[in-house]
């Protein structure tokens, strides 16, 4: 289910930097953002959810985050300011003219969602998968965690939680420099201003998935919100067909 045709265009975001947006199919505008270490290929293309949501009528619109997948890359701590991934992706509705959209992400591509929310972006219905409360309000709750593994490439034990991080990291071809000053983009956002996103909204998460705190509290304080959990832990969730049969449902219903 791979075999999607793919038009690439480029945005400007924050700075001037080039973002890599990929664009499939016709039809209703569906925003997807990938999460930390990936790209809008690993995340939504090469498990199939981008042609099924294609299938379902959708036009996708999938940028890659900067420091991520094909764009720009700078090891320069001045490209990353706070909410920078918010700024390009705001960017890229502005930039093609969207007014009339659905938006969504995995992850980082969650919280970057949530992000655009808080600062006045108007999607019809949101997406938030691979996120619990805590990675929203204490984005860098596990911080620590990235930056040991950035920093420590090629010294994990085989098997263990880093080492398969840097496995993920090696498969997505990433730039451990840029994907460092990526941390200092995130940008905290409070209960009380999550609670006031009055979209239909759709939490997904794995079943054994807490890496982001728990899902069905994010659901609680959203005003109009749904659970669907699917199989997998955080890395294994946005593999699996459900994700996309999830958001295809919601979408749809």
């Amino acid at each position: 289910m791979t075999d999607l045709e793919l038009k690439k265009v480029e945005v400007e975001g924050l700075g001037g930097l080039p973002i890599a947006v990929h664009i499939a199919g016709e039809g209703r505008d569906l925003v997807l953002i990938h999460g930390y270490f990936s790209n809008a290929w690993t995340n939504w293309v090469r498990y199939g959810h981008a042609a099924r949501l294609v299938e379902a009528g959708f036009r996708l619109i999938m940028p890659d985050l900067r420091g991520h997948g094909e764009s720009g890359k700078p090891h320069d701590p001045a490209a990353y300011p706070p909410d920078a991934l918010t700024e390009d992706n705001l960017a890229v509705i502005d930039q093609l003219g969207l007014t009339d959209y659905d938006l969504g992400g995995y992850s980082l591509g969650a919280r970057t969602t949530v992000r655009m929310l808080a600062r006045g972006a108007t999607p019809r219905r949101v997406i938030l998968a691979g996120m619990g409360l805590r990675g929203l309000v204490n984005t860098l709750d596990k911080g620590g965690y990235y930056r040991n593994v950035l920093t420590n490439l090629g010294t994990f034990e085989r098997g263990t939680s880093e080492w398969m991080t840097e496995a993920f990291l090696k498969t997505t071809k990433g730039d451990p420099v840029a994907l460092l000053h990526i941390l200092n983009t995130f940008v905290d956002t409070s209960a009380e201003t999550i609670a006031t996103f009055t979209q239909p909204t759709e939490v997904i998460c794995g079943v054994d998935d807490q890496d982001n705190g728990i899902a069905q509290e994010l659901v609680d304080t959203l005003p109009n919100a749904r659970y669907v959990e699917i199989p997998g832990n955080h890395m294994a969730a946005v593999t699996k067909k459900e994700l996309g049969q999830a958001m295809e449902e919601f979408l749809t219903s």
